[in-house]
């Protein structure tokens, strides 16, 4: 080995690097997939677009065809305020909000606020508020109570409520205390009167706070430790308002021109304004006022798909199927006969079909129905035990938040809870309270049970019994299999449901 001589080894001659023209194989390549995944993600996005694109083009011809069966439109006569409104109550209820500021200039704060709800003669939906109406009962008069008693028993009276409702924010508790002449009915009286005072209090929860206040015992000047016997405390406020202002069940309300104001419309009502209940004229069903308003009765039933060997249950089975007959009161035949249904339906003759891809379609629209044909009345028969109740919970398990927006007040969504009624006569029946705001529910199952006493109360039997007629022959062991045929089965289902709405309609009809 020569370790004096270095030999290098000749440098390599520079030759393209073999990897490069594959680097620059696969960067055309990746252009290219990058290329397609655009297009794909294009097609995509326009595909989004056409789906709702579609979907509100669905929603126009909906409400398109909804709206051939609105109420008529309103009068120039009534738009402008210059005619009086006279119109057939069917609902009073109250609420509290502030005080109108025109109508009650001295008032301010809370104030209990009742609205009736009715229909004119035109078949105008009505929604009047009715201001001014005060909650009061009567406690009866300590023997030498003069007014200047009756006045420091005021002011002890609105310290012991300002005590016990420290949240509220009214001025004041207890409006007034006046002294009146008035009898009882309890035990034998030998005297015509007695006096009584008059307690008027800002809102009607408050009656029951101050009736223990004065049941429990009240420190009186001259007059010591005292409790009271309390008449007429348990009054209910809207139950009172009618009393006093000779109202009853579904009689003709009438305001005169000039005496209400038009209101912020609330309500999806056509006509809607306050007033102030002194201002209310109260008909009596005699003459030109014993005839009936246009009601809208709406009969509805609903068909869910259970699963096999079990109950339907909102959480976990579909509706499938809802028929609506709608008819105005006077009229032997519905002006709507229609079925909405999941997935295709073959016509039915006279009726009109429906058919919805998805089951939120089908929820929407029968809410769009209700919002657009404004019924005064639902019928059904165990509506407000399984129907109403299952629409709202199937709607919450979906996630469908603007279904229970079914009432006449915007915003404002159906409640559902839990009842129990008990007598010695019907026994101890548990039930549900569904409230539709300014909509009348009427079960005919609960009606059938209270007013009749009969073998069975299914619908086929209460049918045949009243109407001689019965349910279509389908048994709900197959309603799944029907729904899951074709256009054909489901058409049997559809006249299966409406028959069930039919015969509602002839209870209430007959």
């Amino acid at each position: 080995m020569n370790k004096g001589i270095s030999r290098k080894r000749p440098a390599p001659t520079q030759q393209p690097s073999p990897a490069n023209p594959p680097k620059q194989h696969a960067t055309s390549q990746e252009d290219e997939f990058l290329d397609e995944d655009v297009f794909l993600d294009e097609t995509l996005f326009e595909t989004e677009d056409d789906l709702i694109l579609r979907d509100i083009e669905e929603r126009q011809a909906l409400a398109s065809r909804l709206t051939k069966w609105a109420r008529p439109s309103i009068s120039h006569a009534y738009s402008s305020a210059s005619r009086s409104i006279a119109f057939q109550q069917l609902e009073i209820d109250y609420v509290i909000g502030e005080s109108h500021r025109e109508l009650l200039p001295n008032w301010s704060g809370s104030a209990a606020i009742i609205r009736i709800f009715g229909v004119t003669k035109e078949g105008h939906s009505v929604c009047c508020h009715v201001h001014g109406f005060e909650p009061y009962f009567y406690i009866s008069c300590p023997p030498g109570m003069g007014p200047d008693d009756i006045s420091r028993f005021h002011q002890i009276l609105e310290g012991r409520m300002g005590e016990m409702n420290r949240n509220s924010k009214v001025p004041k508790f207890i409006r007034h205390i006046e002294m009146v002449q008035k009898r009882s009915i309890m035990y034998y009286q030998q005297q015509d009167s007695h006096p009584f005072l008059k307690i008027v209090v800002a809102l009607p929860t408050m009656v029951a706070s101050c009736r223990g206040i004065l049941d429990r015992g009240i420190q009186i000047d001259g007059l010591g430790m005292k409790s009271f016997m309390t008449y007429e405390s348990n009054v209910l406020f809207a139950l009172r308002f009618m009393i006093d202002c000779n109202i009853v069940g579904g009689n003709w309300i009438e305001v005169p021109a000039g005496k209400y104001k038009t209101a912020k419309h609330s309500s999806y009502c056509q006509l809607e304004f306050d007033c102030l209940y002194s201002d209310l004229i109260s008909h009596a069903p005699e003459g030109e006022f014993s005839k009936m308003a246009p009601f809208r009765i709406l009969s509805f039933d609903i068909e869910c798909a259970g699963r096999k060997g079990h109950f339907p249950e909102p959480t976990h089975d579909p509706v499938i199927q809802i028929a609506n007959l709608v008819t105005l009161q006077g009229e032997n035949q519905p002006f709507i006969r229609n079925v909405m249904t999941l997935k295709s339906c073959s016509p039915i003759v006279g009726v009109d079909v429906m058919s919805f891809d998805t089951e939120k379609d089908v929820l929407l629209a029968w809410r769009d129905l209700i919002r657009k044909v404004d019924p005064d009345v639902i019928i059904g028969y165990n509506i407000c035990k399984f129907d109403l109740p299952y629409l709202i919970e199937r709607a919450e398990t979906l996630g469908i938040a603007e279904f229970p927006l079914l009432g006449r007040i915007k915003n404002s969504r159906v409640r559902v809870k839990d009842t129990t009624f008990s007598s010695r006569q019907y026994g101890t029946r548990e039930s549900k309270e569904v409230t539709v705001e300014g909509r009348v529910q009427f079960d005919l199952l609960q009606a059938m049970q209270r007013d009749y006493k009969l073998s069975s109360y299914s619908l086929n039997s209460v049918s045949a019994h009243f109407l001689s007629e019965q349910k279509e022959n389908v048994h709900h062991s197959i309603i799944s299999d029907l729904q899951n045929g074709n256009a054909e089965t489901r058409r049997r289902l559809a006249v299966y449901c409406l028959k069930d709405a039919y015969l509602h309609r002839g209870f209430w009809t007959n």
